[in-house]
């Protein structure tokens, strides 16, 4: 399930085009993510799993620059739309680089006891394999603009040039297609989209108004292109567990693999 990365880049670039936003907008739907709380307001839901990411955060040093600038851009995202998205706090941002279980899947794998063990020590065999593409050497994206997910908006990440792109894909094989790793009922389920999540879609029952929504995306991207910095460097992966959207972890002992 991997593209070729001249189709990769293709499928990404078109993400940011002005005339893809108005399509998409007219399909977002409300998160499951979020829900409305009679007197707390928008809470984020219990959707608990495991996952394969960059640090969140401020753990990312290295993207600090990045991060900084994206918030106060995030802000008037959110000023903009109201209720209709839900703001990820910064701490949470990164980018995922294996989807791996969550949810109703997470729920019923973990019944059995010896679940969370196993996953930790596989996706720890998976890292290991992978040692061939550590290098010492990090992986370098673009943020090219924001992207428009059925019920979220991100901020689109693609890697710089085809060995980058290659890197990825290889620990992302390296995990999908462990045999140990699919014996658990992990299994990829998407495309790789690299993109930093900057909220999910919550009050859509009240209307959409697409020329707004369209105009704040593409002012957004108006600020990001005329700024530096552009890029996002992915130095380390790291095994993490989260309770819901706002809430990742891990312990010192978890898998994690430099690149």
């Amino acid at each position: 399930m991997d593209e070729n990365y001249q189709t990769y880049l293709n499928r990404v670039m078109r993400m940011t085009l002005p005339e893809t936003y108005r399509s998409q907008v007219q399909h977002i739907q409300e998160s499951p993510k979020f829900q409305q709380h009679p007197v707390k307001g928008w809470q984020p839901t219990n959707f608990p799993g495991y996952t394969v990411i960059t640090p969140c955060g401020v753990a990312d040093c290295e993207n600090a620059a990045l991060y900084d600038r994206l918030k106060p851009l995030q802000a008037q995202l959110m000023q903009q739309l109201g209720e209709l998205l839900l703001a990820v706090p910064s701490k949470s941002f990164h980018m995922t680089l294996a989807d791996l279980i969550w949810d109703s899947a997470y729920r019923h794998a973990s019944e059995n006891p010896d679940f969370e063990g196993q996953l930790r020590d596989r996706i720890a065999d998976s890292f290991q394999q992978s040692q061939a593409i550590s290098r010492n050497k990090p992986i370098r994206f673009q943020a090219l603009g924001l992207m428009v997910m059925p019920r979220a908006i991100g901020l689109c990440l693609a890697p710089a040039d085809e060995e980058s792109y290659d890197r990825a894909l290889k620990l992302r094989r390296a995990i999908y297609q462990n045999p140990d790793v699919i014996a658990i009922g992990i299994e990829q389920q998407y495309y790789f989209t690299p993109h930093i999540t900057l909220g999910y879609f919550g009050n859509v029952e009240a209307g959409v108004d697409s020329d707004r929504l369209s105009k704040a995306l593409n002012d957004f991207n108006q600020q990001w292109v005329d700024g530096q910095p552009q890029e996002f460097w992915v130095h380390r992966a790291e095994l993490q567990k989260f309770d819901n959207m706002t809430h990742y972890y891990r312990e010192p002992d978890w898998a994690a693999f430099e690149f």
